[in-house]
């Protein structure tokens, strides 16, 4: 069948249009995929807490301060992202799985403990900080140095804490155990001796403790309850993604940044961490 040269033409008019539209398809999947093809990179939308001084803290002016927001920060550095190319998402706990999942967010980094009922829906990479479950008592109370101390004392949680349920039911079992709606309602309680200690994992107590209104009035027992690995979250079966968070977490402890962020986070409330934890996820 012969064509006409005209629609000839105009085939080869079609063809090559396709051909434009597709690789500037492709460019834009590449601007707003928050950097994980290698492609242009705008934004990386990385999803913290709000809410956790020393780990992850929207101020009053808009700035995020904490450790988590510094790893992610580092990680994002490493990644081809300058600090001004990182849009912060509060990650509640209840929500972080959804925001990975449903591609909000392309990592979360905020006290993200890693468990096999996590791993079910999300991929980690890390872990990048080993924390344990603490208390946090007045800074003159001598009375509590252990978790039995408790019993028929009054202990203050947030709303549905595994921490303040592990103390009822395995160490502490007569605690008088209060909850709260957040850790805020918690510590106003302690200073004004309603309750006589706060748990939760150490790392968020000291941030807590290490807050400038804070500074000289608790302190923590020291205690080990539990381990909480935290790593960083992110959607299940990106192995590229991993691989590079992790070499970008090895580099911040090998270049002495992770213990640096340690220190101007947490330091204030005399909080000695642990050792960078041994990466795992994705090994």
């Amino acid at each position: 069948m012969k064509i006409s040269k005209a629609a000839a033409a105009a085939a080869v008019a079609v063809a090559l249009s396709l051909t434009v539209t597709a690789c500037g398809g492709s460019k834009q999947d590449a601007a707003t995929d928050g950097g994980a093809s290698g492609g242009a990179k705008d934004k990386l939308v990385v999803g913290i807490k709000y809410d956790q001084p020393g780990m992850g803290l929207k101020t009053p002016d808009g700035k995020f301060t904490g450790f988590d927001v510094d790893v992610a920060t580092y990680v994002a550095k490493e990644l081809g992202y300058q600090p001004d190319q990182i849009e912060f998402k509060q990650a509640v706990s209840a929500e972080r799985e959804n925001l990975i999942a449903n591609g909000d967010v392309k990592f979360v980094v905020a006290t993200y403990s890693i468990n096999d009922k996590r791993k079910e829906k999300v991929d980690f990479a890390g872990p990048y900080f080993l924390a344990h479950q603490d208390l946090l008592v007045r800074a003159d109370d001598t009375s509590i140095t252990k978790a039995e101390d408790l019993n028929k004392k009054k202990l203050c949680s947030v709303t549905g804490s595994t921490s303040a349920q592990n103390v009822k039911t395995k160490l502490a079992p007569e605690a008088d155990l209060l909850e709260q709606g957040g850790y805020s309602e918690c510590l106003t309680g302690l200073e004004n001796k309603k309750v006589d200690a706060l748990t939760t994992d150490n790392s968020i107590l000291a941030g807590y403790a290490a807050q400038e209104k804070n500074k000289g009035k608790f302190k923590l027992v020291g205690l080990n309850l539990s381990n909480e690995n935290y790593g960083i979250g992110l959607k299940k079966g990106d192995k590229e993604l991993q691989t590079k968070i992790n070499a970008a977490l090895k580099k911040m402890v090998e270049d002495g940044s992770w213990q640096k962020a340690v220190d101007a986070n947490l330091g204030p409330a005399n909080f000695k961490s642990e050792p960078a934890p041994q990466i795992t996820e994705g090994s």
